[in-house]
């Protein structure tokens, strides 16, 4: 199978700008997007999307595409998360990832099938990260930037793993959650969360 191209991009003229985002799934942590407008005569080798590149791949990547691209990224936290549904949550992130752009863009490329409403002509795309180059360029964007927050998080919440696992819902994580209860940086929202902390509700009420 051949991986993403800008074959999608070609389809439109003026300013492209690819947009996708990681961390809908965990217990814990931001979710984060990254807005990505290449330059299609300087666009680094082996871009991918970020789940097929190994983390060193990932890194190497992310240097390049920063110096060599226009770049947005933008997240929404934790309270916002809990506040709107991880939907919501995601599309503020994408608007702050585009409005963080140096430039504006006339069309947009988005991973998945929801369109974020930004304002702009967009088009979604199911698995555009392994269709559209600069959405796959995006996904590594925000996956290492997202990893970087969750190591940086990790250290002062060291107990739940979240320099390997980035918040999912591990064993090593679900462990944590059991011996030493849940941070102000885990997603009450969610069902899992929810349960330990209404668990606990029930026990200091016996």
């Amino acid at each position: 199978m051949n991986g993403p191209d800008l074959s999608l991009e070609n389809e439109f003229s003026g300013v492209i700008v690819g947009i996708d985002e990681v961390g809908r799934g965990p217990f814990a942590g931001p979710v984060v997007a990254a807005a990505i407008i290449l330059d299609p005569n300087n666009i680094p080798e082996g871009i991918q999307d970020s789940k097929k590149l190994s983390l060193k791949k990932r890194e190497i990547l992310f240097d390049q595409i920063m110096q060599r691209a226009k770049v947005g990224i933008g997240s929404a936290s934790v309270a916002e998360i809990d506040e709107l549904n991880i939907l919501q949550a995601t599309f503020i992130a994408m608007r702050r990832a585009v409005k963080s752009l140096p430039i504006a863009p006339d069309v947009a490329l988005v991973d998945g099938n929801k369109d974020p409403d930004l304002g702009i002509k967009t088009r979604t795309i199911v698995k555009g990260d392994s269709k559209s180059l600069s959405i796959a360029a995006a996904s590594i964007v925000a996956k290492v930037t997202r990893d970087r927050e969750m190591l940086t998080l990790s250290k002062t919440y060291p107990h739940y793993g979240w320099e390997k696992n980035a918040g999912y819902g591990t064993a090593e994580h679900r462990k944590g959650l059991s011996l030493f209860g849940v941070t102000p940086q885990h997603r009450r929202s969610f069902a899992p969360i929810r349960k330990i902390l209404e668990s606990c509700k029930v026990k200091n009420q016996q």
